[in-house]
């Protein structure tokens, strides 16, 4: 298992310089929207966050370069 805590340290520190075609899955995700997996989902659904990719019956992972569109987008909603 996981320690959520340094995936987010991890995560957070080397986002930026992922390429844009990268791959990040869920706990990543978690730790960019600071949310649930259910709050995640329900983001997904209203089009806040980007849908995922399925690469197998149980692997899910979302493209970087969508990730950062979809932050970018809610801070800009968020500051206006």
């Amino acid at each position: 298992m996981f320690n959520l805590n340094e995936v987010c340290k991890t995560s957070l520190a080397f986002f930026d310089s992922l390429p844009a075609e990268a791959n990040v899955r869920l706990p990543v995700m978690l730790c960019l929207y600071g949310c649930s997996r259910a709050t995640l989902y329900r983001h997904i659904q209203k089009g806040l966050a980007p849908k995922p990719h399925r690469l197998g019956l149980r692997t899910s992972v979302w493209q970087v370069g969508e990730v950062r569109a979809s932050l970018q987008k809610l801070h800009n909603v968020a500051s206006n």
